[in-house]
Parts: structure tokens; sequence; C-alpha cells
């Protein structure tokens, strides 16, 4: 499976967003989701300071993450994807 991601830089603060959707939508299974990712991403050699999940749930893009990134992140929007790798 190839997971897209944005590899980005926002208020001095390199951030990740990955496009990727956890099996359930229990707070156990994305922030498992999402430190796996961002280890991934880390150890590919980016410096991640902050990371988010974002995907599509009943009809709507849902963030999960870093409290202030998922806020920038509702009002902003998903970012263009920069990266990706296989899981």
């Amino acid at each position: 499976m190839k997971i897209q991601f944005a590899h980005i830089h926002i208020q001095g603060t390199d951030v990740a967003i990955f496009d990727a959707k956890p099996v359930s939508s229990s707070d156990a299974n994305r922030a498992s989701l999402l430190a796996q990712l961002t280890a991934r991403a880390r150890h590919s050699g980016l410096k991640v300071d902050k990371s988010a999940l974002a995907y599509n749930e009943g009809g709507r893009t849902v963030f999960y993450g870093t409290p202030d990134l998922v806020r920038y992140l509702q009002q902003s929007g998903v970012p263009r994807w920069t990266h990706s790798f296989d899981v």
C-alpha cells in the first residue's frame, strides 16, 4: 500500500500530514497509525516536529494529530502531497 504525505514547513515547524485512514476511528488506532507513519518519515531522513492524519470519513475530511496542527489544517485544508512511501 502506498501512503502519500506532505512534508512542509509551517511557521518554523517541520510537519508531516499523512493521507491515511485508520482501521477504526478509535483514538488508540489513530494514535498508533500516526506514530508508525511519523516514525517511518523520520527514519527516511525527514525532520518531523508535528504530524497529523488527513482522511475522508462520511463525506468530509477528518484530521487527527497534534492539536494546533489540526486546527491549522481545519482552516487551511489539506496541502498537496509531496512524498510517498510503501507500507
